[in-house]
C-alpha cells in the first residue's frame, strides 16, 4: 500500500479521498490555488501545497505544478477525483514518467474510451448495440445529410471528444442538421481542441442509466448495479438514484453482463462506468464509459456497502478486488441531491459567496458530503456544487420521505442553492411514481 498520495483536486471529492486515505493509513498532500486558501480539506492534510491563481488552467489543470507538488512532497501516487485532469491520458502518461502512480484507468484505456468514435467500436466489439448511428466521424455536409436521412430525424450531432453537452446539436431536418453540424464542429474544437463529430438518432424520452464497474490489474472486473440518472438539465446531472425504478432484476443482469464485456474489450482496471439510454420498450443502448469515479458514486456505496474510493486506491497499488460478482449484495434504495450554488428561478444563474448560516441535515439514513461550512465563501470560479446530499432507506419511498426529512431540515443562508427545486421535484406525482426520463426537467420547468 502507498504511504503517500496527493490529491489533485478540491472541494467536496478532495475531502472524500482524503478520508479513504485516513482510514487507509496513507498520508495525503492537499493542493489548492490561491482562491482556495479556506478548503476545508486542508485542515486535515498532513501536507498542503499552493499551485498557482485562481484560473483552473493556471492551478488544478496545470500538469507541471503539480508534478512539482508531488516530488516535493515525495508522494507515491495521485488520486484526480473527478473533472479536471481524472480523464486526461496525457496527465497519466506524465505521472508514469515520473514513477508516480496514477488512481485510475490506464493511459491507453483512458483515450480509448475518452474518443466516442472509438468507444462505439469497442461496443461493437464486446456485442454491446449502440445509438443507430454513423459509423465514424462525419467530415462533410453531404455525409450528413445521407447518414441522417438514413437513421431518421430527429438526429444527435456530437463531439468525438469531451462531453457535459458541449459539441452537441439536435437536428430535426435537413436544414437544421447542416447547422448543427458547423456549429458542433466550432465548440468542439473550441472546447477540446478536436472538431471531430459524429451522428446518433435521438432516442425519444429515454432514461440515462449508468452501470457502476470495478476492476483491478489481474483481469477481474464486476459491476455494481445501475444508477438512474435521468434527472438532468443540458446534460449536467441534478439527481441520481439506485437502483433505477423501472428496471427489472433480469435486464439489471444484462447490462451488467454488457458493461462488464466492454470493461474487458477495453482492458478497464479502477473505478468507472458504462452508461446507456434505456427506452420506454426496455431496450438498452451503450453511449459512453467514463473512466474515473463519479460525482454519484456515493449512492452505488450506500447500496452495495463498499467502498469505492478505497477499492481505487488499493487496486492502483497493485491489489486485487476485495470482492467477486458472487459476494456483492444490493439493498435498499438511495438518492443523492446535488446541492449547487444556484438560483433555480433565474435560469441556474451561479450563486456564489458567503455561506453565513449552515445547518446540515443528519438521522437515520442520511449522508452529508461537502466541503462547505459556515463562514465558507464559495468563489466563483469552479465547479458550483458545494454539497451532496445522500439518503439511502429499505424502499424508494421511504428514501423519498427521508429525502424530504433532510431537505426540510437543511438551511443555508447567504446563498441560493438547488436545494428547493428538490423539494418541489420530490412533490412531483411523476417523479413519486418513477415516470421520468431526461426531459423531466424541462417539462417540469415550463408548467411552472
Amino acid at each position: 500500500m502507498f504511504r503517500r498520495l496527493l490529491i489533485a483536486n478540491r472541494g467536496e471529492i478532495a475531502l472524500r479521498v482524503m478520508r479513504a486515505c485516513k482510514e487507509l493509513g496513507i498520508e495525503t498532500v492537499a493542493v489548492y490555488s490561491q482562491a482556495d486558501r479556506d478548503q476545508l480539506h486542508l485542515r486535515f492534510a498532513d501536507e498542503t501545497v499552493c499551485i498557482g491563481p485562481a484560473p483552473s488552467t493556471e492551478s488544478y489543470l496545470n500538469i507541471p505544478a503539480l508534478i512539482a507538488a508531488a516530488e516535493i512532497a515525495d508522494v507515491e501516487a495521485i488520486h484526480p477525483g473527478y473533472g479536471f485532469l481524472s480523464e486526461n491520458a496525457h496527465f497519466v502518461e506524465v505521472c508514469q514518467e515520473c514513477d508516480i502512480t496514477f488512481v485510475g484507468p490506464s493511459a491507453e484505456t483512458i483515450a480509448l474510451v475518452g474518443d466516442k468514435v472509438a468507444a462505439r467500436e469497442l461496443a461493437r466489439r464486446a456485442d454491446v448495440a449502440g445509438v443507430p448511428g454513423s459509423d465514424g466521424p462525419v467530415e462533410t455536409e453531404a455525409e450528413v445529410l445521407e447518414t441522417a436521412r438514413q437513421i431518421g430525424y430527429p438526429v444527435l450531432i456530437k463531439a468525438a471528444a469531451g462531453g457535459g453537452g458541449r459539441g452537441m446539436r439536435v437536428a430535426e431536418d435537413d436544414a437544421s442538421a447542416i447547422s448543427g453540424f458547423h456549429s458542433a464542429r466550432a465548440e468542439a474544437e473550441a472546447a477540446f481542441n478536436n472538431p471531430t463529430v459524429y451522428i446518433e438518432k435521438l432516442i425519444q424520452r429515454p432514461r440515462h442509466v449508468e452501470i457502476q464497474i470495478l476492476g483491478d490489474m489481474h483481469g477481474n472486473i464486476v459491476h455494481l448495479g445501475e444508477r438512474d440518472c435521468s434527472l438532468q438539465r443540458r446534460h449536467q446531472k441534478l439527481l441520481e438514484e439506485s437502483p433505477c425504478p423501472v428496471l427489472t432484476e433480469e435486464k439489471r443482469r444484462e447490462m451488467g453482463a454488457a458493461a462488464i464485456r466492454i470493461a474487458r474489450e477495453a482492458g478497464y482496471y479502477s473505478a468507472g462506468t458504462v452508461e446507456f439510454l434505456y427506452d420506454a420498450e426496455g431496450n438498452f443502448y451503450f453511449i459512453e464509459v467514463n473512466a474515473r469515479i463519479q460525482v454519484e458514486h456515493p449512492v452505488t456505496e450506500e447500496c452495495a456497502g463498499i467502498d469505492l474510493i478505497k477499492e481505487m486506491i488499493r487496486v492502483a497499488a497493485g491489489e486485487r478486488l476485495s470482492v467477486t460478482q458472487d459476494e456483492i449484495k444490493l439493498s435498499g434504495h438511495a438518492i443523492e441531491f446535488r446541492i449547487n450554488a444556484e438560483d433555480t428561478t433565474r435560469k441556474f444563474q451561479p450563486s456564489p459567496g458567503l455561506i453565513e448560516t449552515l445547518i446540515q441535515p443528519s438521522g437515520p439514513g442520511v449522508r452529508w458530503d461537502s466541503h462547505a461550512y459556515q463562514g465558507y465563501r464559495v468563489p466563483p470560479h469552479y465547479d458550483s456544487m458545494v454539497a451532496k446530499l445522500i439518503v439511502h432507506r429499505p424502499t424508494r419511498r421511504e428514501a423519498i420521505e427521508t429525502a424530504k426529512r433532510a431537505l426540510d431540515e437543511l438551511t443555508v443562508e447567504g446563498i441560493s442553492t438547488t436545494a428547493p427545486l428538490f423539494q418541489r421535484i420530490l412533490e412531483h406525482s411523476d417523479f413519486v411514481a418513477g415516470e421520468i426520463d431526461t426531459g423531466f426537467i424541462d417539462r417540469f420547468f415550463s408548467h411552472t
